[in-house]
């Protein structure tokens, strides 16, 4: 349609014979149809928009973004629709702006909307509306965030083998060293040998907690590469909680089993999946209450993978930990080293599963596993009914 052709058509509307009317109608509905199938094949979000921000037109990608009805939504205000977007305050009118936003319903979302003012294309500069393009940002952002998580890891690894030359090996020079020592107090007379002894008991105590710093750091940031065999997960449970046992029982912590039967072997590093649930389970029960503490194990399967899952009713994680709780040395614990869960999650990413973790203040922490099946048993289909008639 050509520009001003509305305005000539309304100037000479009664010279206009009633057949011509009907047919620039069925013309002008026929575009209108045209540009909405337009607008609905668009993945990015489309919003035209009254001078006072009325809603005129949404498209499914918009409704989508935000949880609209396109029904109930045409006709009200872009505010009451989108809750948390004030108009007044997304600046002056007849200025295109670029804003981000985060969405949490219907989904959570990263989005990002570009606001542009319609103007009459004559020099007045008239704002008839304005248009409202919507493009959903949260894929390129979890890739950006994964890259930046790759490139962090990356650093730390070179940092790691600086760390072990210009720590370990003094380390060890140091042990050497306090066991000649201790050879020399043997010699002394039991007065004598006695304070020196305790003093070299804590200066070794400390080189052994720094070579398992170390050991952890190097353990957390280094490539692995798994020797799986085949293993059942109960037994390697069962063999973490019978190493943590004595800690559990000394603060009276009920340990409740929910494990699925005649659970399938799976082929994991056993080594390493024990020290997966050693490290859960030791962080569940750091968390508990001094009474009343439970911590409450399970595992089940279907045909794809096996879902873990460490549940505790402790004190819980804060919204402010939660957003780093994967960042190395970032813990809650006054003594913890902060490399615990990231260890964690590298063995499960390293077996091709991936871990969350669901936690409120002062209700809990729920952390789920789910373990990818390197072998899928067989399923029978039924029959296809044929129809010969």
């Amino acid at each position: 349609m050509k520009p001003g052709f509305l305005e000539k058509l309304v100037a000479r509307l009664d010279r206009v014979e009633h057949g011509e009317v009907q047919q620039i109608v069925t013309r002008l509905i026929r575009e209108k149809g045209f540009l909405e199938k337009v607008f609905e094949a668009l993945q990015e979000g489309v919003i035209l928009l009254d001078p006072n921000g009325t809603i005129d037109f949404v498209n499914q990608a918009a409704c989508g973004f935000f949880g609209l009805d396109p029904d109930k939504a045409t006709g009200e205000h872009l505010s009451s629709q989108v809750r948390g977007l004030d108009w007044n305050t997304l600046g002056k009118p007849g200025h295109a702006i670029s804003r981000d936003l985060e969405v949490f319903y219907p989904e959570n979302r990263f989005l990002n909307f570009y606001l542009s003012p319609i103007d009459d294309g004559e020099k007045s500069g008239e704002t008839l509306g304005y248009v409202m393009l919507v493009r959903d940002l949260t894929r390129t952002r979890a890739e950006a965030e994964e890259t930046l998580e790759s490139e962090r890891l990356n650093a730390l690894t070179l940092l790691a083998a600086g760390v072990a030359h210009e720590i370990g090996n003094p380390l060890n020079s140091l042990d050497i060293h306090l066991q000649l020592l201790g050879r020399k107090f043997r010699k002394l007379p039991p007065g004598d040998r006695k304070p020196l002894e305790d003093h070299l008991a804590t200066a070794r105590g400390e080189i052994q907690r720094l070579d398992t710093i170390l050991k952890q750091f190097l353990h957390a940031v280094r490539p692995t590469a798994p020797r799986r065999e085949r293993s059942d997960l109960h037994t390697l449970l069962h063999e973490s909680l019978r190493l943590l046992e004595h800690e559990l029982e000394s603060r009276k912590i009920t340990v409740d089993l929910d494990l699925a039967p005649s659970l399938p072997m799976v082929t994991v590093d056993p080594g390493q999946f024990q020290q997966v649930f050693y490290n859960l389970i030791r962080n569940a029960y750091q968390a508990l209450p001094a009474e009343n503490g439970r911590i409450t194990l399970r595992m089940c399967f279907n045909d794809y993978e096996y879902v873990i899952s460490i549940e505790d009713n402790g004190t819980g994680i804060s919204p402010d930990h939660m957003g780093a709780i994967f960042e190395p040395y970032r813990t809650t614990k006054s003594s913890g080293s902060g490399l615990g869960l990231l260890i964690v999650r590298r063995i499960v990413r390293e077996h091709g599963g991936e871990i969350s973790i669901e936690s409120q203040e002062n209700q809990g922490t729920r952390v789920t596993i789910h373990l990818p099946r390197t072998e899928r048993t067989v399923r029978l289909l039924g029959s296809p009914t044929i129809d010969l008639a």
